[in-house]
């Protein structure tokens, strides 16, 4: 993909804390990052550190459980989505932006037809006849693999599987051809084989709309597959931000490089895999300094001590690790 340096979403020190009793946790702490447009932007890290609530940040929804505070901006266009009210984010969620959920089967309504679900958005977002939104929603289906998609438009979600399922929330989320796609964990669900048929629908809607996507995994090989760009998270921060090719060629991170040895068939491993040991800290009493070196091969008094601030390692990649360029 060439480089296209129009700028579509910019994120600049995002934070996002949940408060339960006495108790604040700060989930995501600091993030920044941009995605331009027609790029595939990827955002990878272990379960918990922070992915889901920074795409859930974009669009304001959190679910059950809603943030005590939200810091920072979000640019989108001409707003700051995170200080848009409920009212103003109606007429943005679904036509400009529009989000793949990571559990189809809770991102569905139960009690309505699928027909209706994909419809919705498309008579409301591109004012629609019923008999132009219901061709365009057959026409969907068949896009993304769905067969006897005119008679499965009556359907409830039981009546798919969990891999129909998730095409249909894809349906669902390309319907009005968004801006920005965000992707979170779309394919898990989902077997090898309509994996890569997913993958390769958002490739090609990508190249025909020119939206940006950002595409939330723990999956390296679909990163290494999907995504022009990188951003490794770990325990609500970025470690490392690099195009795709220099991420796997030259990771500058102690945590990058320990996924990656964790990776199988990566060209930088030799010999077995090569575990990350420990776990994930609790994010409501995070280590000082560095949150990795609890867990890190290479961490030093300092790293127990300082916060790393990103810093560039080479154009378009950067890295937060006070001892980058000491290790190898």
């Amino acid at each position: 993909m060439k480089t296209i340096n129009d700028t579509l979403l910019k994120v600049q020190d995002l934070q996002v804390t949940f408060t339960n009793g006495h108790q604040s946790v700060t989930v995501v702490d600091g993030v920044s990052f941009d995605i331009r447009r027609g790029e595939i932007f990827g955002l990878v890290g272990e379960s918990g550190c922070g992915k889901s609530v920074t795409c859930r940040s974009l669009i304001q929804l959190f679910g059950g459980a809603k943030p005590s505070r939200v810091e920072g901006t979000i640019q989108f266009g001409d707003h700051d989505l995170a200080r848009l009210s409920a009212a103003d984010f109606v007429d943005i969620r679904g036509r400009e932006i529009a989000m793949i959920f990571q559990d189809p089967m809770s991102a569905l309504n139960p009690t309505m037809r699928i027909g209706g679900q994909i419809e919705e958005g498309l008579r409301r977002h591109q004012h629609l006849t019923a008999r132009q939104a219901r061709t365009q929603a057959i026409d969907l289906l068949k896009s993304v693999g769905v067969t006897a998609a005119e008679r499965r438009l009556g359907s409830y979600p039981h009546a798919f599987s969990g891999g129909m399922r998730q095409r249909v929330l894809i349906a669902i989320a390309l319907a009005c051809r968004p801006k920005l796609l965000i992707a979170d964990e779309p394919t898990t669900a989902l077997d090898v084989t309509v994996q890569d048929q997913i993958l390769k629908l958002i490739l090609k809607l990508r190249d025909e709309t020119g939206m940006g996507v950002l595409f939330v995994t723990h999956d390296l090989g679909v990163v290494a597959q999907t995504c022009d760009r990188v951003a490794v998270m770990y325990a609500g921060r970025i470690a490392e931000l690099a195009d795709t090719q220099q991420l796997f060629a030259r990771p500058s991170h102690p945590y990058t490089r320990a996924l990656l040895n964790a990776l199988p068939g990566h060209e930088g491993r030799t010999g077995k895999l090569d575990p990350i040991g420990g776990a994930p800290p609790n994010l409501a009493t995070p280590p000082v300094g560095c949150r990795f070196h609890p867990r890190c091969r290479y961490a030093a008094a300092k790293c127990k001590e300082i916060r790393p601030p990103l810093t560039t390692v080479e154009p378009g990649h950067t890295s937060a690790c006070i001892r980058m360029g000491e290790f190898v």
